[in-house]
């Protein structure tokens, strides 16, 4: 764990936040990576996992440094689904897959449809 850290309850921690360290749900398994930058959809999740106290960095994040994780989070998924084609119709499974994964890890807000 980085020393420049505190420990914030779920209610106070805001989007655009940062883990100093990889976070862990109840049972041990890793959630997100140390360095995330934390979105409102990321957030909205933690207490199906007993998120209650987030670690976060104390420094604030630059608009850089948040377009690097970005980036980097793009070019991650890139490589993870080299072989799928999104536009193609014949993997429809894994085209969800992609685009889920591809939400959640670059921050994409789900919009209410209206009826």
């Amino acid at each position: 764990m980085t020393g420049n850290y505190h420990h914030l309850a779920l209610a106070e921690v805001r989007p655009g936040m940062v883990l100093s360290d990889v976070l862990l749900d109840v049972q041990g398994n890793v959630l997100l990576p140390q360095g995330t930058v934390l979105t409102e959809a990321m957030l909205a999740l933690m207490p199906r996992h007993g998120i209650a106290v987030l670690p976060i960095v104390k420094e604030e994040v630059t608009p850089e440094a948040v377009a690097a994780t970005l980036h980097h989070h793009e070019a991650r998924l890139a490589q993870l689904f080299r072989k799928n084609d999104p536009d193609s119709g014949s993997d429809w499974a894994t085209a969800t897959l992609r685009r889920f994964v591809t939400d959640f890890r670059l921050g994409v807000e789900e919009t209410p449809e209206h009826e």
